[in-house]
C-alpha cells in the first residue's frame, strides 16, 4: 500500500465535497454593513478614511473637506478647505513637492472669504513661486491706532471691511536651500458704515485705501516638508516699498518683514517648533496696512486687528505630539508687542498668548487643525484651518 506524505496529506473525495460545501455556504452569507458605510454617508466616510493613503507613485494628491468652526472674531461659520500637492518632475527625488490650497469661509458674523495660496517648484527646485490671493468682506471692529487707544474698551466701534489682497514672489536658487528674487503685492481696503461719532479713531485717514508694493525677497528653507516640518529651519526677509505714486494720495511707506523658524524632533512623535516674526513699517502708513495682531497663524485667539500699530514683534513656541493613527495634539505659548517706535516699547504692553490644539491628518502629512487660544484679557478664540500655523 502506498504511503501518504504527512506534509502533503491526501484529501478523500468525501472530505473534498465537505470542504466545497463549507466554502459555498460561507460565500453565501450576507455581508453586514454599518449605517456609516451606506449611501452618501458611506462615500464620505470612506473618503475621509482613505484620504491620507496616496499611492507612492502618484504624482498628484488632492483632497477637500468642509469644517465648522467658531472664533470670537467671526462667530460661528463653515469653511471649505481644499489642498493639492504635486511634483513637477515626480521621477526626480530632488524636486520639492509643490502645493496649493483653496479655501472659502462664511460665518454668522457676516464674514465671507474666498482665496488660494501655494508654492510652485520647477525641476530640482531651481525656481520657486509663492502666491496668495483672497477677497473678503467682514463686519468687524476697530479700536484705533496704538496700544493706549487699543486697550480702551470704550473705543470699540463697528464697520464693514472689504478687502482684496494679492502677493507673488518669484525666486531663483543660487545655492542649496537659498532663494532670492523680486516680489509684488497689492492691497485694497474699504471701510463702510463707519460710526460718525468715532471717526477720530481713524485720525483723518480715508475710508478707501490701496497700495501697490514692490521689493525683494530672500528665503532660506531647509525644512523637510514646508506644510508640516519636523526638522530644518526657515528664514525669510522681505524688503518692500509702497511709493506715493502707486498708493492712495498722501500715503508712502516702506516695510521690512522678517520671519525665522526652526523645527526639531525631541522624542518619538514629538516636534518642537519655534518662530520669531517682525513687521516694521516706516513712513506714512494707512490704518489698514499697519501691523495687526490676531491672525489664524500668530497670537491665535486675539480678535483680528484689536491691537495695531506701526510695527510688531511676535514669537511663539509650539510642541506638536503625534498620538495614534491620524491624531495629534499641539500646545503653544506666544508673546507679541505692537509699537510705534523702539523707544516706546514697554514690558506692560506685551500681549501674552497660549493654547492647545487638535490635529487630524487629512492627507499624507497635511493636517487639519483646531486651535483654542487664550488672550491677555482671558478671552478664548477658536481657529479651524489647514496646515500647521508655521
Amino acid at each position: 500500500m502506498p504511503q501518504s506524505n504527512d506534509s502533503n496529506p491526501v484529501v478523500q473525495p468525501a472530505q473534498a465535497d465537505s470542504l466545497e460545501l463549507k466554502a459555498d455556504t460561507t460565500d453565501t452569507l450576507p455581508h453586514r454593513t454599518h449605517f456609516y458605510e451606506r449611501g452618501l454617508v458611506g462615500k464620505a466616510y470612506r473618503y475621509l478614511r482613505d484620504a491620507n493613503k496616496m499611492p507612492p507613485d502618484q504624482g498628484k494628491d488632492f483632497g477637500i473637506i468642509p469644517g465648522p468652526h467658531y472664533s470670537s472674531t467671526t462667530g460661528l461659520g463653515l469653511g471649505i478647505l481644499g489642498t493639492l500637492t504635486y511634483s513637477t518632475h515626480r521621477l526626480d527625488p530632488t524636486t520639492p513637492r509643490s502645493n496649493a490650497s483653496v479655501f472659502t469661509d462664511m460665518t454668522t458674523g457676516g464674514f465671507f472669504l474666498i482665496g488660494m495660496r501655494g508654492a510652485h517648484y520647477t525641476k530640482r527646485g531651481k525656481t520657486r513661486t509663492d502666491y496668495k490671493i483672497n477677497v473678503s468682506t467682514f463686519k468687524t471692529k476697530y479700536w484705533g491706532i496704538g496700544f493706549e487707544e487699543n486697550k480702551q474698551d470704550a473705543n470699540e466701534t463697528e464697520y464693514t471691511r472689504n478687502r482684496l489682497y494679492g502677493l507673488v514672489r518669484f525666486m531663483w536658487q543660487p545655492a542649496r536651500h537659498l532663494y532670492v528674487g523680486p516680489m509684488v503685492q497689492y492691497r485694497w481696503f474699504q471701510a463702510k458704515k463707519r460710526d460718525t461719532e468715532m471717526l477720530h479713531l481713524w485720525h483723518g485717514q480715508a475710508a478707501i485705501v490701496h497700495a501697490l508694493t514692490a521689493g525683494i525677497s530672500v528665503t532660506y528653507d531647509s525644512r523637510d516638508f514646508m506644510l508640516n516640518a519636523t526638522r530644518g529651519c526657515f528664514f525669510q526677509l522681505d524688503q518692500t516699498a509702497s511709493p506715493k505714486a502707486l498708493a492712495t494720495e498722501g500715503f508712502g511707506f516702506g516695510t521690512t518683514e522678517t520671519t525665522f523658524s526652526t523645527y526639531k524632533k525631541v522624542w518619538k512623535g514629538g516636534v518642537l517648533a519655534w518662530e520669531l516674526h517682525g513687521l516694521f513699517n516706516y513712513g506714512y502708513v494707512p490704518w489698514c496696512m499697519m501691523a495687526e495682531t490676531g491672525t489664524t497663524d500668530r497670537l491665535r485667539g486675539y480678535y483680528e486687528g484689536h491691537y495695531r500699530d506701526q510695527s510688531l514683534i511676535e514669537t511663539q513656541l509650539e510642541l506638536r505630539q503625534h498620538l495614534r493613527g491620524r491624531n495629534g495634539l499641539a500646545a503653544w505659548i506666544a508673546f507679541g508687542h505692537p509699537f510705534r517706535r523702539f523707544d516706546e516699547m514697554r514690558w506692560q504692553h506685551i500681549l501674552p498668548n497660549g493654547g492647545v490644539g487638535y490635529r487630524w491628518e487629512f492627507k499624507n502629512r497635511i493636517n487639519i487643525r483646531l486651535d483654542a487660544g487664550i488672550t491677555r484679557d482671558g478671552d478664548c478664540g477658536i481657529v479651524f484651518n489647514i496646515n500647521e500655523a508655521f
